[in-house]
């Protein structure tokens, strides 16, 4: 469970520190959704700017330049790579033939082993499933709506696709995870982000002065916006995806998901430690003072700086105590 957020002023009349506020409330509010990383992409000259850290929104300064017409924006919920390696976090970059483009995925993707291995995709430092939406682009020669459709018809799982082309086009592809999108047609600019709650919560701080309407779009609909604010739609055929038990990442699920999550991490961690010359009982402490599963497993790998951890959380319960 992630969120993505977003704006594209296609009349150019907002100023600068109006939309840099919209992009602030939009980060924050979002943080219901994710708090591990956050990130924005933007066109700069006709390129794609990305910036993203491994921080809530609360404590990131989100800069983009005077003159940006268009921000997508990604707040994370880990389940697959570590944000502290900011490679795995959103928006990722990449290129169809001439033209560049960022994508930010909200949701989970099951089958994206399976499609480096059929669609003979190159390896990868990036480690989060949401990648691969972004090789299977580049195996087209441009990003468009055909391009995109078949991309979404391929992956299997939870999601919402936002892609920015580096002519300020937006992209929104909606498969089964939700997303709503404002108009504001006299003042010329486009909102959206995951859930109605986030846009309302964001906009009741920045006052735009303007009506708007929420636009529909449903599950299978790829919506394609130009720089010009112009909208036409297309559909995808979502594949069938059966997971064990239930989907976890479910958005309205939250609560049970990161318990799920947690209880199993933790689980594995507790059978392999040992293979590393730790015990139960000492990764269970390190739990009790508040490790999270990723921050042991790269303990483990470097027996001083576990030895340490261990020594520090013994010395905190011994002065708690």
């Amino acid at each position: 469970m992630c969120a993505v957020f977003g704006f594209l002023d296609y009349k150019g009349k907002i100023s600068n520190a109006v939309l840099k506020k919209l992009i602030h409330y939009l980060s924050v509010a979002a943080e219901v959704r994710g708090t591990d990383a956050t990130g924005i992409a933007y066109v700069r000259d006709g390129s794609i700017v990305t910036y993203k850290k491994p921080k809530p929104a609360h404590k990131v300064k989100l800069f983009f330049p005077r003159g940006t017409r268009s921000v997508i924006g990604h707040t994370r919920f880990t389940t697959q790579g570590s944000e502290k390696r900011n490679c795995n976090n959103h928006p990722f970059e990449g290129h169809c033939g001439t033209e560049s483009f960022t994508l930010a995925h909200n949701g989970v993707l099951y089958n994206d082993r399976e499609l480096r291995r059929e669609q003979h995709l190159p390896p990868t430092p990036i480690e989060t499933d949401s990648y691969i939406a972004v090789q299977l682009l580049e195996q087209g020669q441009q990003l468009d709506t055909e391009n995109i459709k078949r991309m979404a018809e391929l992956v299997e799982g939870s999601f919402v696709f936002t892609i920015l082309r580096n002519d300020n086009t937006l992209f929104l592809v909606k498969g089964n995870n939700p997303l709503t999108l404002y108009h504001f047609p006299k003042i010329g600019l486009y909102v959206y982000a995951s859930t109605k709650s986030i846009l309302d919560n964001a906009l009741k701080k920045v006052k735009l002065n303007d009506k708007h309407c929420e636009v529909d779009i449903s599950e299978g609909e790829i919506l394609e916006i130009n720089s010009a604010g112009n909208l036409s739609r297309s559909t995808f055929t979502m594949q069938d995806y059966i997971h064990t038990m239930f989907n976890p990442y479910n958005w309205d699920q939250l609560d049970y998901a990161k318990w799920w999550m947690e209880d199993e991490r933790e689980e594995l961690l507790l059978e392999y430690c040992g293979t590393f010359g730790v015990s139960e009982e000492e990764v269970e402490l390190l739990l009790e003072v508040g490790y999270d599963p990723d921050e042991i497993e790269e303990l483990l790998m470097d027996t001083a700086a576990m030895e340490e951890a261990i020594s520090e959380a013994k010395t905190l319960l011994q002065c708690e105590a």
